[in-house]
């Protein structure tokens, strides 16, 4: 899509749904939304919706970035830990490597 094309209603628009669509646990969508329409939410000229949407963009891009920070921490203290943990740790594994308990 090309937003140049879009009135600045409907960037608002398609800005919130983005934005919105990050809540149902895609941080993805967040970290889209937050490229996507960065460039019009603060360097473009002014215009009425700027600061509803760079309200969304900057909301997405935190959501986004703690999305990040928590699953990284996830995952490393899922690798360093999931033996210790005995059949909890397997029981939570999509894949158990065999021979290793």
């Amino acid at each position: 899509m090309d937003l140049s094309k879009v009135s600045n209603e409907e960037k608002l628009k398609i800005c919130r749904k983005y934005y919105l669509a990050g809540f149902a646990l895609l941080p993805f969508v967040w970290a889209i939304n937050a490229v996507w329409f960065f460039k019009y939410a603060f360097k473009s000229t002014e215009f009425p919706e700027q600061k509803k949407m760079r309200s969304y963009v900057l909301q997405s891009l935190v959501g986004c970035v703690v999305w990040t920070i928590a699953l990284i921490i996830w995952i490393s203290l899922y690798q360093i830990n999931r033996a210790s943990w005995g059949l909890i740790g397997d029981q939570i594994s999509f894949i158990i490597p065999l021979n290793r308990i």
